[in-house]
């Protein structure tokens, strides 16, 4: 039960990523790109389509691509530093 809640959730918030990039092609405001390659690596986790477009995606648009890494990157260290016990400061950078 949980893990199909779960791949619900990732297919929503993948799906979620890449209509607001397709938004933001439009919209000066938005990233259209940056969210596009965003809502494909949440689905690359549960679908091979979406890594074949993802890995085409990172080609095209290397300069995006590296930003993205950096999203990911602080993404990640955020969940790291979320699992800590409180009071455990260890400086990782």
């Amino acid at each position: 039960m949980r893990k199909t809640i779960s791949r619900i959730f990732i297919l929503v918030l993948g799906w979620a990523l890449i209509i607001l990039g397709v938004i933001g092609l439009f919209v000066p405001i938005l990233q259209g790109i940056l969210f596009i390659l965003l809502g494909l690596w949440v689905l690359s986790r549960e679908s091979q389509w979406a890594q074949r477009w993802l890995h085409k995606m990172r080609l095209r648009f290397p300069a995006t691509d590296r930003r993205m890494r950096e999203v990911q990157r602080k993404f990640r260290r955020f969940r790291r530093d979320r699992k800590r016990p409180p009071g455990d400061e260890q400086n990782d950078d």
